[in-house]
């Protein structure tokens, strides 16, 4: 960077501001704990300024240093010329809301950055380079047989270790070394956080970008959408899109959500590591996050759904007034019609003989017999119609939300197991066929799932599917 990049920065950044900022102790220091170490998302502004009310009661104790009102201080954080705060009103709610920006962000963890620390290890992130670039290596190479050579290799170390161990020399990391290793997954989780915020931001501004487009656009509907579809492709379709929905997979699984639960717990329970609590639930904290973000994709998504209702009920009220200025144009015309055409002088006399219409025809009655003889009366059999059985999908939706909690998934033999069939392969059937907003059926043609059922018959049948995830939001 330049003297002049550098200069704009310090005279345009928030983050630059906020360090040059009089009251810059008590933003970083409010704004840092509650939305960077306690991990709070949007908050209402009542919300915001009673926790500010407590902290400012502390600090003007004995001495008042800081006089303002606490919604005053937020609403100054949250102006254009500061941008330390972003505020904004959810769907769904007539109270205003503030969350810290990525810029504050960054200079929180700049500000963390400048603590002394007692300990520094450089021996774990040495080992987590070399393995960044095995990886790197390892993935670029498509010759077979160096793959193979690798992989010969990696296979040789296991088994000497699984030797070590079975002989009954089991290698353990020193205290050390696990304090390196808990300080650099430390660092590496809260970062993860803030770049999610980052993320965040970069949605928010796509929000903001289509709200100004569809407020001013004077086309036409298909040339918007596709501007702003292809804007939105673009970001999924990135470096940093395909990145994010890959973690939000990777979150979303529910054997991973349970080997990360059992990691942390383990390392919280060792005594030789001075843990932090709140890493204890890190992962819930990540997903908190990737969630906030996904909700302001959708956000986009609905307010393309506004403007094509708008659009729709504007065509609508123009043709309305279309066919109500055509009905009054006949009304105002039809006492004097206009003269339409021109007149013409005829040219010839039109003769009719009488013998050119047709003779009269007298034509023979017809006979009509309109009574229809009584038909026989006959039983009907009913049995049909009455045994028939309806599945209520309600029931299985109720199942479903008793044992899966939400933004967790199961296996649907796991609910049949534990909430047997009674409606046969109907019910299985309504399995797959749930369409509720937070319930959603996935199958995958790679893995089988394998049903005994009963019928109300009483006989019992084996039912083969693919492999079927009950998936709640």
């Amino acid at each position: 960077m330049d003297h002049s990049e550098i200069e704009s920065l310090r005279d345009r950044h928030p983050a630059w501001r906020l360090l040059r900022a009089t009251n810059a102790p008590l933003i970083l220091g409010f704004l840092g704990r509650y939305f960077v170490e306690e991990n709070h998302g949007r908050t209402p502004v009542s919300e915001l300024a009673a926790a500010l009310d407590d902290d400012l009661y502390a600090l003007n104790t004995p001495e008042v240093r800081y006089p303002s009102a606490p919604s005053a201080y937020l609403a100054d954080w949250a102006q254009f010329d500061a941008g330390w705060l972003h505020a904004s009103y959810p769907d769904g709610s007539d109270e205003l809301h503030y969350d810290a920006s990525a810029s504050f962000e960054k200079a929180y963890q700049w500000v963390l950055g400048l603590q002394q620390r007692t300990f520094v290890g450089t021996e774990s992130r040495l080992k987590t380079l070399i393995e960044l670039l095995r990886q790197i290596v390892r993935g670029a190479q498509s010759d077979p047989e160096v793959r193979l050579a690798d992989l010969r290799r990696r296979r040789a170390e296991l088994d000497a270790e699984i030797a070590e161990v079975e002989a009954g020399h089991v290698t353990m990391l020193p205290t050390t070394a696990l304090r390196e290793r808990y300080q650099q997954f430390s660092g590496s989780a809260r970062e993860l956080l803030s770049d999610f915020r980052e993320v965040e931001e970069n949605f928010r501004a796509l929000d903001r970008a289509a709200r100004e487009r569809i407020a001013t656009w004077a086309g036409s509907k298909g040339e918007l959408l596709e501007e702003l579809l292809g804007e939105r492709n673009a970001i999924t379709s990135s470096d940093q899109g395909r990145s994010f929905e890959a973690f939000y997979d990777f979150l979303l699984s529910g054997s991973r959500q349970q080997e990360l639960s059992d990691l942390l717990a383990e390392v919280q329970a060792m005594s030789e590591i001075d843990t932090d609590r709140r890493l204890g639930r890190i992962h819930h904290d990540w997903f908190g996050a990737a969630e906030r973000a996904n909700v302001t994709v959708r956000q986009i998504s609905e307010q393309l759904r506004r403007f094509l209702d708008d659009q729709v009920w504007l065509e609508n009220k123009r043709v309305v007034e279309l066919i109500r200025s055509i009905e009054t144009a006949a009304v105002a015309v039809r006492d004097s019609p206009p003269i339409a055409g021109l007149e013409l002088d005829e040219i010839g006399l039109s003769a009719l003989l009488p013998f050119e219409r047709p003779l009269y025809d007298v034509k023979p009655p017809a006979q009509v017999d309109s009574l229809i003889p009584p038909a026989d009366v006959a039983e009907i059999d009913l049995s049909a119609v009455l045994d028939q059985h309806v599945v209520d999908q309600a029931r299985l939706a109720e199942n479903i939300r008793a044992l899966v909690p939400p933004r967790g998934e199961a296996l649907l033999s796991d609910i049949v197991e534990y909430y047997p069939v009674e409606e046969g392969v109907a019910e299985v059937v309504g399995y797959l066929a749930l369409g509720d907003d937070d319930l959603e059926i996935r199958l995958d043609d790679s893995g089988e799932t394998v049903l005994e059922i009963g019928d109300a018959d009483g006989s019992a049948r084996r039912v083969r599917l693919p492999k079927a995830t009950v998936v709640r939001r």
